[in-house]
């Protein structure tokens, strides 16, 4: 099975190179950018082709995400001219008001913000033109490398002793990026192995939770393994934010289709988070000692 996967630097294109590296039966070819045209998707030949997600559509400029959403469409065009399916990641943020209850795929996103209704125009002409398709609505992703890794990010800040804000009134479902990858090139085999199962996905990890709750939660368990390495570092304090002053935000996707489409099971973030700590633990015990008086400079 050959990939294409845009947008290289992005965690989850980092996420699928290593989830595929692992496997013998998946080739990647990865694209710097984020433009496939058709003549260029006709030399690759690959069966799919996966595009990530914009992490926070709703903070970013105008300009960008209508840049972005133009792409997809470019690359829904060029997909459909050779037959080659697409999967297109978006993030959960297009629920811009949440709902009280899990939300199911059939629901639509309704933003009011321009530049989701943008994405969402975007993903409207997707099932409407082309029914090869994937999209894979995602909770807040995090990774320790790559664009949008969040966790990466959270960690570096910490280390660094600045705070680290968060909202304390949006309830989400931190969504590990390694194993979307996983659950993306198996669900990609099934389709190739004749599932035709295309379609609309909900993905996202167990336990809703406040950004603050799992940033406070990286903050703790970061500090249980720094002391457990014997290292002592002023860890940045988690500041609560809070945007909904009447009630709190819910953004929990109901991922029970997955389950019984593909047989993908949600993945426990809290576990996640801990795997990943173990590995960050492990790239810095690799990196070269930092210079200073514990290595023996003279004040």
């Amino acid at each position: 099975m050959k990939l294409l996967i845009l947008d290289a630097g992005h965690c989850l294109s980092l996420a699928l190179a290593r989830e595929a590296s692992r496997r013998a039966d998946t080739e990647l070819v990865i694209e710097q950018g984020m433009g496939v045209d058709a003549q260029e998707l006709g030399a690759i030949a690959p069966h799919a082709v996966i595009i990530p997600p914009l992490a926070e559509p709703h903070t970013m400029p105008p300009a960008d995400v209508k840049a972005y959403a133009d792409a997809v469409d470019a690359c829904m065009q060029a997909c459909k001219a050779h037959g080659v399916a697409l999967v297109w990641c978006v993030s959960d943020q297009l629920y811009e008001e949440g709902f009280e209850i899990p939300i199911d795929e059939h629901v639509v996103p309704a933003p009011r913000d321009e530049s989701l209704r943008r994405l969402v125009a975007t993903g409207n002409r997707i099932r409407a033109e082309y029914h090869r398709h994937l999209i894979v609505r995602l909770g807040p992703l995090f990774a320790l490398d790559g664009s949008h890794a969040w966790l990466g990010d959270i960690i570096d800040s910490l280390v660094a002793g600045q705070s680290v804000r968060a909202a304390e009134d949006v309830i989400c479902c931190p969504t590990s990026a390694d194993s979307v990858a996983m659950a993306l090139i198996g669900m990609l085999a099934q389709q190739g192995c004749g599932a035709e199962a295309w379609g609309a996905y909900h993905l996202a990890g167990i336990e809703p939770v406040s950004a603050f709750t799992f940033t406070s939660m990286v903050r703790t368990q970061l500090v249980t393994h720094l002391e457990g390495r014997g290292e002592a570092v002023a860890l940045g304090e988690v500041t609560a934010l809070n945007h909904h002053h009447d009630a709190k935000l819910r953004r929990v996707l109901n991922c029970r289709r997955v389950l019984d489409v593909f047989g993908v099971h949600q993945k426990p973030w809290r576990l996640e988070v801990g795997r990943m700590l173990d590995a960050w633990c492990l790239t810095r015990d690799q990196s070269p000692p930092e210079q200073g008086l514990e290595q023996g400079e003279s004040a």
